[in-house]
């Protein structure tokens, strides 16, 4: 076990080896959500609480945390009561998730599409944080859109490379990104990462932020004028 602070709060993180650990992706969402007081926030894969601290830093009305695992639930839980903040944390797969629906729904979901078994971690927890198997893109759109109420928000961090791909899927779903942010390792990289935010809405501009650069995480938190 070991206790790092959490990148942009003054909140407190138990991270256990063998578990998946925040990353700098994880930041970047963290510091690009936007929560209302009246929100109540769904965070999908919530892993060890990291985003659902990020939302807590908002005051919303409710957090909500599921997951795969008891372990990792265990130590979210651990997390939350370090920094005196309540939670709703449910063992569950998005696919089954049917409690109530949420104003605001975020996630770190895995990256990786699973081409070669060889490749997949054999702990099942990094395995589940990595490797699309366990909730491909079809699958997080659809039942982000089932889950949202009314004119709630989806917000979401993943490659840059596939941001087409996402736009696409989530147009099936009636969601379109209404803001991003994307992040780059360094001045003169190509991007890494991008931050979004979907809603149902078939108009308007998406509103592009200012860049975030990897080796100078103050740009995590530069907002655009149009904001």
């Amino acid at each position: 076990m070991k206790t790092d602070y959490l990148a942009g709060t003054e909140y407190r993180m138990i991270q256990k080896e063998g578990l998946y650990h925040f990353s700098s992706d994880t930041e970047l969402l963290g510091r690009f959500l936007q929560v209302k007081h009246s929100d109540t926030v769904l965070d999908i894969g919530c892993s060890s609480g990291a985003l659902m601290l990020y939302a807590a830093k908002w005051g919303p009305g409710e957090i909500w945390g599921i997951d795969l695992f008891e372990e990792v639930l265990e130590i979210a839980q651990n997390n939350m009561k370090l920094n005196g903040i309540e939670a709703q944390l449910r063992k569950s797969r998005l696919q089954d998730f049917r409690e109530r629906q949420f104003s605001l729904i975020v996630c770190n979901p895995p990256y990786f599409k699973t081409v070669n078994p060889d490749l997949v971690s054999k702990n099942p927890v990094i395995a589940a944080a990595r490797h699309e198997a366990y909730l491909c893109p079809e699958d997080l759109f659809a039942n982000a859109a089932r889950l949202l109420a009314g004119n709630g928000r989806f917000m979401m961090v993943h490659r840059a490379s596939r941001i087409p791909e996402l736009f696409e899927t989530a147009a099936g779903y009636g969601l379109r990104c209404v803001r991003m942010k994307v992040a780059y390792e360094k001045e003169g990289r190509g991007a890494k990462s991008a931050a979004m935010e979907f809603r149902r809405t078939s108009s308007g501009e998406l509103k592009i932020e200012p860049p975030a650069y990897m080796d100078r995480r103050e740009t995590f938190d530069e907002r655009g004028n149009s904001l």
